[in-house]
């Protein structure tokens, strides 16, 4: 009982001092540590670099690549224009009328492409305050129309998305980022659908109460576009040179392209019978053709996007790789981080009413504890690929088992944990959160009600009807 004390008291501590801005670089080891001096019975000195450190270490061994290649093509489509263009044509083309869609849309394009949603908000935020003012929507909507487009449907759900959360379940199941793709779309048009629904209506409700837009001090100015011809684009009133849409537009469909062609017809084709040696894992090509597929297509797009933009970033390109690639050290060894947490806590005997109890919670469907699992552990982190990769390090061979025992396609066992881990992250003290709000200028009270109904809500709502569907019809 005093182990589980530990855990409980740990797992607490790692919301609430997350949430007070404390790195979990720090927090996680330290609070491991803690529930191994409530176990009172393991060496904590071997038990920290032996466990904690030995799961972090697999953790980055397996993800670096991707957490690089992503933040590195992020970067790029940042410093080359290609993002606010996208941005920009989308509000074109839908009109201020359709304004909370336009942002939902520009945020969901440039995600599910593989920029950063740090960067989206970063640049989809000054379109959004120009459009809402013209349209006279409340600036407090602004957050939730940011955070539908970028945290939810294109993170978890859409199938081929290169975000982290959609690619960590591969080694676990053998799966590919496109796994379960009928449930992902489903999943998604619930997501969109609901979460538009719900910013639309709380946006007729502000109107026949008489509010606007409001009185916001330190906005930034009204987002204009020149032309094409006259080769720039004004952002905030500085001049910045962007590609037309065509050349924005094309890295980010080659991303999605590459990673279906690489991953279903070039390289099963590959004499790979030498993964089977110790040297390489002793694997098969199914564990690791959804990494191989996504790092490929990353790199290409990645060169694509330097050399279609390069008379715009010839001077500044090494800085881009630069900057994008120190920006994947923060997140891949925070998540790490995390993941030796999850690996000292399960190695910790009081664990063991902990499992059992989400495992039995319904033993004849593991979708219902997987999912229970997940949201749990991101809800407590405030973190999609963390909360995800505590459970999977913990408990993901055994769900894996269990799925086979009940005849699952593991592609929903994959679908249905990355669905999970964005449900409870978007809590108030996620990080993501906490950094939109700051880049909008706003606070919790103004507009955590609509990011949680968009982002947690909603998004549980769709989990909850893919478990349904793939227990009665299975993964498709």
């Amino acid at each position: 009982m005093v182990g589980l004390i530990g855990i409980i008291l740990s797992l607490a501590l790692l919301m609430y001092l997350a949430y007070r801005g404390i790195t979990v670089l720090v927090l996680a080891p330290f609070l491991a540590c803690l529930a191994v001096v409530f176990a009172g019975d393991l060496p904590l000195l071997a038990t920290y670099t032996q466990v904690f450190m030995n799961a972090a270490g697999r953790f980055v061994i397996t993800y670096f690549p991707l957490f690089l290649l992503g933040a590195l093509f992020g970067k790029l489509m940042d410093d080359s224009g290609s993002a606010r263009t996208i941005a920009h044509w989308i509000v074109e083309k839908l009109g201020a009328e359709r304004s909370i869609l336009a942002v939902v849309l520009a945020c969901a394009i440039l995600t599910y492409g593989g920029v950063s949603l740090f960067v989206v908000a970063f640049a989809v935020y000054p379109i959004a305050v120009a459009l809402f003012r013209e349209a006279q929507i409340p600036k407090r909507l602004v957050p939730g129309a940011i955070a539908l487009g970028s945290f939810t449907f294109t993170m978890t759900a859409l199938p081929g998305t290169p975000a982290i959360q959609n690619l960590i379940p591969m080694p676990y199941f053998g799966t590919d980022a496109f796994a379960a793709p009928g449930l992902g779309i489903l999943a998604g048009a619930i997501m969109l659908g609901g979460g538009t629904a719900w910013l639309n209506w709380r946006h007729h409700r502000a109107r026949t109460a008489g509010e606007g837009y409001g009185v916001h001090h330190g906005d930034p100015q009204p987002v204009t576009r020149r032309p094409r011809s006259a080769g720039a684009m004004a952002v905030e009133q500085e001049e910045v040179a962007a590609p037309g849409i065509a050349i924005a537009i094309l890295p980010i469909i080659l991303v999605i392209v590459l990673n279906f062609v690489f991953t279903n017809y070039i390289i099963p084709t590959w004499e790979t019978g030498y993964l089977a040696e110790p040297q390489y894992g002793s694997t098969t090509v199914d564990k690791v053709k959804g990494s191989w597929s996504i790092i490929i297509a990353l790199v290409l797009s990645s060169v694509v996007v330097v050399a279609l933009n390069w008379s715009i970033m010839r001077e500044r390109v090494v800085t881009s790789v630069n900057e994008g690639s120190l920006g994947s050290l923060l997140p891949i060894f925070n998540t790490a981080s995390e993941v030796g947490y999850g690996a000292v806590i399960a190695s910790l005997a009081a664990f063991t009413i902990v499992r059992d109890f989400v495992i039995n919670l319904s033993p004849d469907n593991p979708l219902i504890s997987l999912a229970v699992a997940v949201n749990v552990l991101a809800g407590i982190t405030g973190s999609a690929s963390g909360g995800m990769s505590i459970a999977l390090e913990t408990l993901g061979r055994t769900y894996a088992e269990m799925g086979q025992a009940a005849g699952m396609n593991p592609e929903i066992l994959h679908r249905v944990t990355s669905i999970s881990s964005g449900g409870f992250d978007a809590l108030p003290h996620n990080g993501a959160v906490i950094t939109l709000l700051a880049i909008c200028k706003l606070t919790h009270r103004q507009s955590y009600a609509d990011i949680g109904m968009v982002a947690v809500v909603i998004p549980v709502t769709a989990l909850i009807v893919i478990i349904v569907l793939g227990t009665m019809f299975g993964s498709f």
